[in-house]
Order: C-alpha cells, then sequence, then structure tokens
C-alpha cells in the first residue's frame, strides 16, 4: 500500500505602511490558500502621539504593538480560510516596510512602551516615511563627501534621510534622554524576527541597504565622532549584530509566539526582509537584468547584476542584498499612489478618475507634473524637493490631474531606468508588482512612456508569497531561493505592451519632464527647499 507524505504549508507575513497581511501558501506549489489581513489600530501618526502630544513636521510613527496584533490576530485568521491544519506549517517568513526603526531596551522592549517615555515622539517607531532626519542626513552626506569614504559611492553618491544613521543622529541631537535608554536600534524587520524567535539577528538586506554596511563595515568610529562626538560609538553599542543571510532561519518560533499564531512552537524563522526584495523570488525575477517595481503607496525598483557598478541616486548595491550571488540594485519613488489619492478630490473616487482619464489621450490635458509630493527618492535622494504642476488653467479638470501625476510617476520611473542603463546596468524586463498593477490606465501609461512591455506578477500579494518563498528554503524544503521561488513564484509576461504613438508624444513630454527635473532637482533653482526651511521658522516660532 502507497504511503503519501501529507502537504506542508508556510505562512508569509507582510507588514505594509497601514497593515499587515499573512497569507498560508503551499510549499509545493506556492498555491495561495487562506489569507487575511489586519488594519494597524494605530496606523500613522503624522500629527500627534496617541496621548496627544504634538509632533513637528515631517514626522511619521508607528506604535510596535500593532505589529503584534498581526500575529495575534491575522495569522489565526488566515489558517482558518485556508483551512490548513497549523501542525502541517513549517515555517514562517516576514517582511517590512524599510526603513522603519524601533527605539528598544536590550530584551526588545521599545522605548515607547516604557512609561516614562509614552509622551516622548522619539521613542516610537520611526516609519519609512518619517522625513524629519533631513538636517542629520544633509551633514552625513557632505562629511562623507568630504573625507572620501569608499562606501558613499554604493548608494549613488548619497544617503537618505529615511535611513538608520540619519534617524539615530536625529533621536541624539534633539532627545539625549531617549538616546541614552536605547539600547538597541532595531529594525523592524528584525525586530518583528526578534519578537517571533527570542533572538536578534540583522538581516543582510537592511544591514546593506539601510544601514551603510558594505564589505562587512559599517562606517567608521572615526566618522561617526566628526559627525557628533556621542555618536562615536553608535555602531558598537547600539546598532551591531550578527547578520543572517536571506532564506537562512534566523532562529526557531518561541513559545509566546506560538501561542500569539496558533503556529507549532519550534519551526523554522526566516530571516528578516524587506517588502520590495521578497517580490522578486515571488516574481520569479531574480536573474540579472529583471527589474521588479513594486508598485503601491510609493514605489521600490529591485534589479540584480553580476557586478558592482555605480549608479547615480541609487539607494544602494548590496552582494546578496536580493538573492545569493549577485549585487542586489534599489532604486524607488517615495510618492506614487500616494500622490494618486491626495488628487482624488471630495465627491470622485479612484474608479470614476481612471474611466474618465482612460478617454483622454496623451498630452490632452496640457499639463506637466513633478512627483516629488513625497520628496525624491532617487535619482536625487532628495525630501526637501516637492511636487509641481505646469500648465494649469481654469479648465483644468480632476481628471486632467489624475492622469498627469499617473504620467509624472512613469516619468520618474524612467528617469531611473535610463540611469541603470547608463551606468552600466541593463534592463531587459520591466515586472510590475504591487497594488497599482490591477490599474489598467496606470500600466498602460507605464508601458507607452518606458517603450517597453510590462510583465506582471502573478499574485496579489506578491510580499508575503515572497516571505513565504523565503520560509520555505529556511525550512530546508528547497535548497535555497533560487528553486523555492521557482516551484513557488509566478509571472505573466508582456501583459502590457506599448503603444507607438502614444510613445512620441511622452519622448516629447518626458524631454520637458526632465529639464524641470535637472532645474529644480539638481540645485540651479533652490526654491523648493527655501520654501521648506521658511516653513520650518513659521511652524516652529
Amino acid at each position: 500500500m502507497t504511503q503519501h507524505t501529507p502537504p506542508s504549508y508556510v505562512v508569509g507575513i507582510d507588514y505594509g505602511t497601514l497593515s499587515g497581511r499573512a497569507v498560508v501558501v503551499r510549499v509545493s506549489d506556492g498555491a495561495e490558500l487562506g489569507s487575511a489581513v489586519h488594519d494597524y489600530p494605530h496606523a500613522v501618526l503624522t500629527e500627534t502621539l496617541p496621548d496627544g502630544t504634538p509632533l513637528g513636521h515631517d514626522w511619521a510613527l508607528q506604535v510596535p504593538s500593532d505589529y503584534i496584533d498581526v500575529l495575534r490576530i491575522a495569522v489565526p485568521a488566515a489558517l482558518r480560510a485556508a483551512q490548513v491544519d497549523p501542525s502541517q506549517v513549517i515555517g514562517v517568513g516576514t517582511d517590512f516596510t524599510a526603513c522603519t526603526m524601533v527605539p528598544a531596551l536590550a530584551d526588545g522592549t521599545p522605548l515607547n512602551e516604557v512609561e516614562r517615555f509614552v509622551s516622548s515622539p522619539h521613542a516610537y517607531v520611526k516609519l519609512w516615511k518619517h522625513h524629519a532626519a533631513q538636517p542629520q542626513a544633509d551633514r552625513i552626506n557632505a562629511l562623507a563627501a568630504k573625507r572620501g569614504e569608499s562606501w558613499l559611492p554604493r548608494y549613488g553618491g548619497l544617503i537618505s534621510s529615511e535611513w538608520e544613521f540619519a534617524k539615530a543622529l536625529q533621536v541624539l541631537e534633539e532627545d539625549p534622554e531617549v538616546w541614552a535608554a536605547t539600547e538597541r536600534w532595531v529594525e523592524a524587520a528584525d525586530w518583528i524576527v526578534w519578537q517571533l524567535t527570542g533572538d536578534y539577528v540583522r538581516n543582510a538586506c537592511t544591514a546593506g541597504y539601510k544601514g551603510i554596511r558594505q564589505d562587512g563595515q559599517y562606517p567608521s568610529r572615526e566618522f561617526l565622532a566628526e559627525l557628533n562626538p556621542d555618536f562615536a560609538d553608535f555602531v558598537e553599542t547600539k546598532l551591531d549584530q550578527p547578520i543572517g543571510q536571506l532564506g537562512e532561519a534566523a532562529g526557531r518560533l518561541g513559545a509566546r509566539a506560538a501561542e500569539w499564531t496558533g503556529l507549532p512552537e519550534g519551526i523554522a524563522v526566516a530571516v528578516g526582509n524587506v517588502d520590495a526584495h521578497v517580490t522578486s523570488a515571488a516574481a520569479q525575477a531574480l536573474e540579472p537584468g529583471q527589474m521588479v517595481a513594486v508598485m503601491g503607496t510609493s514605489t521600490c525598483h529591485m534589479i540584480n547584476h553580476d557586478e558592482v557598478e555605480v549608479v547615480p541616486g541609487m539607494c544602494g548595491v548590496v552582494d546578496g542584498g536580493i538573492v545569493e550571488g549577485l549585487y542586489g540594485y534599489e532604486a524607488g519613488q517615495s510618492g506614487v499612489g500616494d500622490i494618486f489619492a491626495y488628487v482624488v478630490p471630495p465627491g470622485y473616487t479612484h474608479e470614476q478618475l481612471t474611466d474618465l482619464a482612460l478617454g483622454q489621450k496623451p498630452g490632452g490635458h496640457g499639463l506637466l507634473v513633478l512627483d516629488w509630493h513625497g520628496g525624491n527618492r532617487s535619482v536625487l535622494v532628495n525630501a526637501e524637493l516637492s511636487g509641481l504642476v505646469v500648465g494649469e488653467t481654469l479648465a483644468t479638470r480632476p481628471e486632467d490631474r489624475y492622469r498627469a501625476v499617473i504620467e509624472a510617476t512613469a516619468f520618474g520611473t524612467r528617469v531611473i531606468v535610463e540611469t541603470f542603463q547608463k551606468a552600466g546596468v541593463p534592463v531587459r524586463e520591466f515586472v510590475a508588482a504591487g497594488g497599482l498593477i490591477k490599474n489598467a490606465l496606470v500600466m498602460q501609461i507605464y508601458a507607452d512612456v518606458l517603450k517597453m512591455p510590462l510583465s506582471v506578477i502573478g499574485s496579489d500579494q506578491g510580499p508575503a508569497l515572497g516571505s513565504a518563498i523565503h520560509a520555505a528554503a529556511a525550512a530546508g524544503a528547497y535548497p535555497d531561493v533560487r528553486a523555492a521561488a521557482a516551484a513557488m513564484g509566478r509571472k505573466q509576461e508582456a501583459v502590457w505592451r506599448p503603444d507607438p504613438a502614444a510613445g512620441e508624444i511622452y519622448d516629447e513630454l518626458y524631454a520637458e519632464y526632465v529639464r524641470l527635473h535637472d532645474y529644480f532637482g539638481r540645485g540651479e533653482n533652490k526654491v523648493m527647499r527655501k520654501l521648506r526651511a521658511i516653513q520650518r521658522r513659521a511652524v516652529s516660532s
């Protein structure tokens, strides 16, 4: 009599900006059997703390207990939806928005949970889009350029205000008491794995892209001391931890986390990762030349290459940053879907504006937009830049603005693609993922502007599926992430094809976009930064 091995499953957990999603995935073929979403009760704190303490300009904070609630609520709900016996789950993988930083005690307790810091803004999680550390980022960039730091070209010549060092320096300089109490400065991607396993392991991905760790080294003690003498020991006392490689197990599920999730104690927990980076595996796009764009509230652009090249304005290049054996490059746009939402006036929906804008011809609205409402991540790396609309008249309609901002984000993506190409990193295939791939208008405009076919991921849950793929590798179900992705990932090739006639018109508009991009973004006209400075003075007076 033939005995059949029961199927095994993994759980992927995707921590986004506003919610966390858990997906139960079959290991043999990547079938997604059940999912559940938990919205963070505190969402994003931009105006006040939960107790009413006011926040400054460009702040974006979160409450870490919301992340634990995802484990307690979404994971059991996903298991119920999948109708899977938890005893057949062999591993868990997680991903997070980056760079999202948790100031914590040595045992992992977030500082905002310490009674004396409940009203201290710097004790809370700094979300990726916290941009209030721009002055610190400016100083890091200036000093690194002056000293000729060898790591600076690996980040396209500029460090972002969104990253670990700028945010940490802001805490030191604005709240020394919180800084003194911070024993661990933790990426949320690693903090959640710490909560699952009881072990604090830094993932190679965020350490390389957001933590300025290159060739096994962080910025030197001498460099940090020159920024601020009290910052000299930051790496050794608050940041440095053992590094875990992507697709490896960071540890085993602990008893407390097993009780939260309903999963078996002792199963493999994958090393933490970033939402965009794990999506490359889910989209079966791990080979050189395949660019994955995860298009949501923001967009992250990921691509692998077999050599290190200096790409101006990239977010980083890291050996094994996406998959073992290749250099992973990252770029991005800090505002995309959230800009679309911003221009939707009361009484309209995205669907209505999409339908109205579909009927327009390229160039028909007479507008040109700079898509910097959330600053520019790539290739200018400047959170001080802001949005610009040219061509508005009294006849301009909501659908005109809507289509114009979609086109602007497509132009921004084209700048990124062309920058990679010119730097010697070829883009042979463009694979779109994320919530925006459901919008036909967005996809066709991107194909027309980029003048290349768009492939799309074959899953609505790209990051969660990617995390599940890494969990399968960490549990030993596959020899590595590549093998797991080949069996469990999915992609539809060349779904959207460019219209050559539309492409010609977009070439004209793109040329004007680039002129405005360089004029306002590269220093010839500094009005955007000046306005920010005046605004800061006004709000603080």
